[in-house]
């Protein structure tokens, strides 16, 4: 947007309530929310998205995320969108964006928690099939590590075209938006997957959506927000789940033109505060989303356990009132177009 383009958002998730939903529309950008599925599966949602934001809002460009746990996305969306909507849209090229030591323990270049093979077969397939690999969060690795990093997506994945960038400080951003900007997908939509693999890995991962209402005397909300994470990730650590990503925003009555949003995408990250409160709030209402290698009932109960003891040291009530807790279905494309 700072070069004066008007943007336009769509996000993505198997259930509704999204934690990036709600950053996105404090940040100002208008945003259309497509739940219940991925944009494979939720093909003609997506178009119809699109075609809001392009009649509302005008956008010069759209930028759609679709979910993280989903691949096969050249054949199921980007093809199609050519194919069908190549007179309305110029489909860029596939980023895929990775964080810097999640790839480097996946891809056996350091120890560390990882998935099990069914989900990694799932991540690596995403890898194997971007136009532009994205190694986010460099600044929370060292250099040279980050450098045998790019070394080696290049030489296993030399379909795709390598950018080391932190979105947090900005760092490398302009080049992998002006690569995106200047050209176009022409390439192949002819990934070798095995469904029923891919099925497989996606049923392993737990997901839980939660909506909550607190309440009570003034409180320090930003660091109540890192204690509920922290709180989260030590219960599941436990239990030996690993998080995928763990996201939560609040926002409060008291602090209308404000946010606070805490996120880790490890089970042995640190939280990161993106948007932070400048004073403390009485009451707001918050939003959780928790994806992890694990059974959902089990998600649920540790981060209702979490929410009990956290509210609890902080004299505050805290009211589920939406949660919704699952495994992701086998994915069933609305189209599958392949080339070579």
């Amino acid at each position: 947007a700072a070069p004066g383009r008007r943007v336009g958002l769509i996000t993505n998730d198997q259930s509704s309530g999204l934690a990036d939903t709600r950053i996105l529309e404090h940040a100002g950008f208008p945003v259309r929310e497509i739940t219940g599925g991925c944009f494979c599966c939720r093909f003609n949602s997506l178009m119809e998205a699109a075609s809001h934001l392009t009649r509302e809002a005008a956008p010069d460009v759209l930028l759609a995320e679709p979910v993280g746990s989903c691949t096969d996305l050249k054949a199921t969306v980007s093809y199609p969108l050519r194919r069908l909507y190549g007179d309305d849209f110029t489909v860029a090229p596939f980023s895929v964006r990775v964080d810097a030591t999640r790839a480097a323990r996946v891809l056996g270049l350091e120890t560390g928690r990882r998935f099990s093979p069914k989900v990694q077969y799932i991540y690596e397939k995403q890898l194997e099939e971007a136009d532009f690999i994205v190694v986010n969060k460099v600044d929370a690795v060292e250099g040279t590590r980050v450098r045998e990093l790019e070394s080696f997506l290049e030489q296993r994945y030399p379909q795709a075209r390598i950018f080391a960038v932190s979105a947090r400080d900005g760092v490398g951003l302009r080049p992998w938006f002006s690569a995106v900007l200047e050209s176009a997908d022409h390439g192949r939509a002819d990934l070798p997957i095995d469904y029923d693999m891919y099925a497989d890995g996606e049923a392993l991962l737990g997901w839980l959506n939660a909506t909550i209402d607190i309440a009570g005397p003034a409180f320090d909300a930003n660091e109540w927000l890192c204690d509920l994470v922290g709180d989260i990730q030590q219960r599941l650590r436990a239990r030996s789940v690993e998080i995928a990503h763990l996201k939560m925003t609040l926002t409060s009555p008291d602090a209308s033109d404000e946010l606070a949003v805490v996120q880790t995408t490890r089970t042995d990250a640190p939280p990161q505060a993106s948007y932070s409160f400048q004073e403390s709030i009485a009451s707001g209402e918050l939003i959780v989303n928790l994806r992890a290698e694990g059974d959902p009932d089990l998600l649920s109960a540790v981060a209702r356990a979490a929410l009990t003891a956290q509210a609890e040291a902080a004299g505050v009530r805290a009211t589920i009132t939406h949660e919704e807790h699952f495994r992701p279905s086998r994915p069933v494309p609305t189209h599958r177009l392949v080339m070579s």
